[in-house]
């Protein structure tokens, strides 16, 4: 019973969240200027304009017209573009591309900031340590969409190593999918590996010095089976959170790069809906990106239960 209340209490707060952040997405795009009458027709007459508004809605109040919104999403209707077709084709169409992006970009990220903070830690103050520290904050200080134009301009363009744009289904051809993700996955992992690494290395170093530790040490047991074995497990949790948390950034950051890379992801979408004031559009998007963003920190939270048990007593 008491699982089945805790599983409600989350379901309702992920619901108010939902509904929160559209709402304000909502009331957002019709703060922007323009008048979208004018844009699907603009020699309409006044009377032409104000059925134009009526049929979409516009001439609603906030509440009235995020509540009808509300009701064809929850009938499986994400709505339509003003100025023709439905949003619901191309969300299914964009949505592979961005969580390839965002999912290359983590694993990318995990994998090189893992063994870097492990180390970086162990050999606390070395040469090793502050060359690290050092290149990681200086990577991290350059904007997403700088290291994106210089990676392809250098690597793409003149090198030639790789494509500097575009985008192939990973079912089309699986070579040419990830040399052409690879940029872009680099670009976005940047801030991450900065990130994750830091944050590992305190973490380490904090555990290094826990008396379990220290009595394993006594015991002879060798630095790598204390390191990775004792040491990385409950030292990782501060790691995951700050995995799940990043989300809301790589999803930012992929909206530029989607566009520097010729990505038809959901940040690609987004920018031109923003463009053309695609009010039912935004807000789809807005709830899909926001779904993801909350079903992932839900399986990292599952995640971190299982890895140091110890957190369940002590999480909110």
């Amino acid at each position: 019973m008491k699982k089945l209340i805790n599983i409600l209490t989350r379901l309702s707060r992920v619901a108010l969240i939902l509904m929160g952040a559209t709402f304000l997405v909502s009331i957002l795009v019709r703060q922007l200027p323009g008048d979208v009458a004018l844009l699907i027709n603009p020699v309409a007459s006044a009377a032409e304009r104000d059925a134009i508004r009526h049929e979409l809605g516009l001439d609603r109040n906030y509440f009235s017209a995020y509540l009808m919104w509300l009701s064809q999403i929850l009938r499986g209707d994400f709505g339509i573009f003003i100025f023709g077709g439905k949003v619901f084709p191309v969300i299914k169409s964009a949505i592979p591309a961005t969580l390839q992006l965002i999912f290359y970009t983590q694993i990318l990220a995990l994998v090189i900031a893992i063994p870097l903070g492990v180390l970086s830690a162990f050999k606390q103050g070395t040469r090793f340590d502050k060359l690290t520290s050092t290149s990681l904050f200086s990577l991290a200080s350059f904007p997403n969409f700088g290291i994106g134009l210089i990676l392809a301009v250098v690597v793409g363009a003149n090198l030639g190593i790789v494509p500097p744009s575009g985008y192939i289904r990973i079912t089309e051809d699986l070579s040419q999918h990830f040399k052409l993700m690879l940029l872009p996955v680099l670009t976005l992992a940047v801030g991450p590996i900065a990130t994750y690494t830091r944050l590992l290395r305190a973490e380490v170093i904090a555990t290094l010095r826990e008396d379990y530790v220290l009595l394993a040490k006594s015991k002879g047991i060798s630095d790598k089976r204390i390191l990775f074995r004792h040491v990385l497990r409950p030292s990782s949790t501060t790691l995951m959170t700050s995995a799940a948390l990043s989300m809301g950034n790589l999803i930012g950051g992929a909206l530029i790069i989607e566009i520097i890379f010729v990505i038809p992801g959901l940040g690609t979408q987004l920018a031109k809906a923003i463009g053309t004031r695609e009010f039912f559009a935004i807000q789809s998007y807005v709830a899909i990106i926001a779904v993801f963003f909350l079903i992932f920190n839900s399986v990292v939270d599952s995640l971190i239960n299982a890895v140091d048990p110890r957190t369940r007593n002590r999480r909110a």
